[in-house]
C-alpha cells in the first residue's frame, strides 16, 4: 500500500506556438481540461503501475471537483479520506509549446486547507516498510509533519521537490528518498550544477539518503550513501512533458512497494515517463503497467 499526501487540481491547458516571455502575447492553438495536481498525478501513476494506493487530499465545492477526481475514482485510488472544502478546487494553468515543453502556474484553492491534522491522519497506522509520497503543492506544515512522523515510524518517505520552495531544502533533508529534476537539484545545492554525479554523491553521503535526479530524454541518475548509477529513457519525440515527472515518481514508488531493487524500479519509471510524454495532458497520458512492460520487453531485445 502506498499513501499519498498531496494536491489535486484541475488542469487548464493551452497549446501555444512557443512559451511567451514576460509581457508577451503569443498565438495559441488548442485548449483542453484534464485532471491534475502533483499528488493526484503521482497517486494515479502508482495505481496504474499496479500498486494499491490511498490518497489524502482536498477538493472544493465548485463544478471542477468531480472532474478533478474522476480518473482517480475510475482507476480505484482510495479517496475515502478526501477533505471537502467550501470554495474552489485547485487549478493549474498550463501552456505547452510545439516542442512539448511547458510552463505552469498553480492556484491552490482547496489544497491550501491541507495541514498538520491531515498529515497525522495520513500517517496513522503506517509503519516500517510502508511508503509515503509527498510533493510541494500543499502546506509545508503538512509536509514537514508527515516527514517527521515517517522518520519516527520507519516509513519510507519519497519527496518530490516540485514546485521548489524556499523551505524545500529543509524538507528534503528529512526524506528517505528525494526526487528532483536538474534545476531543482541545483537549487538544493545552492546553484551548483557540475559535476552532477559528484554533487549527488556528496548529498547522499552527507544526508544519508537516496537522491534521484530526473534528466528528461537522458533518463535518471541515483546516488545512495554507497554508490550511484543511471538508467536510460526511451528515445521518443515528445508531444507533452507535463506529466512525465509525476509518472516517474508514481511508478518508482510502485516499484519499491513491489520490492523491486532501486535500479529496476527506476528503469521502469523512466520508461513510463517517456510513454507519458507521447500524449497530451498529465493524468490522461499516464500509461498502464502493461504498456510499460511491453516497452521494456521491446527494449530488451
Amino acid at each position: 500500500m502506498i499513501t499519498v499526501l498531496g494536491s489535486t487540481n484541475l488542469d487548464l491547458i493551452g497549446t501555444v506556438s512557443r512559451i511567451p516571455k514576460p509581457g508577451e502575447t503569443v498565438p495559441g492553438k488548442e485548449f483542453s481540461i484534464a485532471a491534475g495536481g502533483k499528488g493526484a498525478n503521482q497517486a494515479l501513476a502508482a495505481r496504474r503501475a499496479g500498486a494499491e494506493v490511498r490518497m489524502f487530499c482536498a477538493a472544493g465545492t465548485d463544478s471542477f471537483a468531480d472532474e478533478a477526481l474522476r480518473l482517480l475514482r475510475a482507476d480505484g485510488v482510495d479517496l475515502s479520506r478526501l477533505k471537502t472544502v467550501a470554495g474552489p478546487t485547485g487549478i493549474a494553468m498550463i501552456f505547452v509549446d510545439e516542442a512539448g515543453e511547458n510552463v505552469i502556474a498553480i492556484l491552490p484553492g482547496a489544497n491550501a486547507a491541507m495541514g498538520r491534522a491531515e498529515a497525522e491522519a495520513a500517517l496513522e497506522g503506517m509503519g516500517e516498510g510502508s511508503i509515503l509520497m509527498l510533493q510541494q503543492e500543499i502546506s509545508q506544515e503538512a509536509t514537514g509533519r508527515a516527514l517527521e512522523l515517517a522518520e519516527a515510524r520507519g516509513v519510507t518517505s519519497i519527496l518530490n521537490t516540485a514546485p521548489f520552495l524556499k523551505t524545500t531544502p529543509d524538507m528534503a533533508r528529512k526524506a528517505s528518498i528525494v526526487i528532483a529534476n536538474e534545476s531543482e537539484f541545483a537549487l538544493l545545492c545552492g546553484g551548483e550544477t557540475e559535476p552532477l554525479d559528484g554533487l549527488m554523491a556528496d548529498w547522499a553521503r552527507t544526508h544519508r539518503q537516496t537522491v534521484i535526479v530526473t534528466l528528461g530524454p537522458d533518463g535518471a541518475r541515483a546516488a545512495t550513501p554507497s554508490g550511484g548509477f543511471g538508467v536510460p529513457a526511451l528515445k521518443i519525440d515528445p508531444v507533452d512533458t507535463v506529466g512525465a515527472g509525476d509518472t516517474f515518481c508514481g511508478y518508482l514508488a510502485a516499484g519499491l512497494d513491489a520490492r523491486l531493487e532501486l535500479g529496476r524500479a527506476m528503469r521502469r519509471a523512466a520508461v513510463a515517463a517517456s510513454l507519458a510524454s507521447l500524449k497530451p495532458g498529465a493524468q490522461p497520458a499516464i500509461p498502464y503497467a502493461a504498456e510499460v512492460e511491453g516497452a521494456l520487453s521491446i527494449g530488451s531485445r
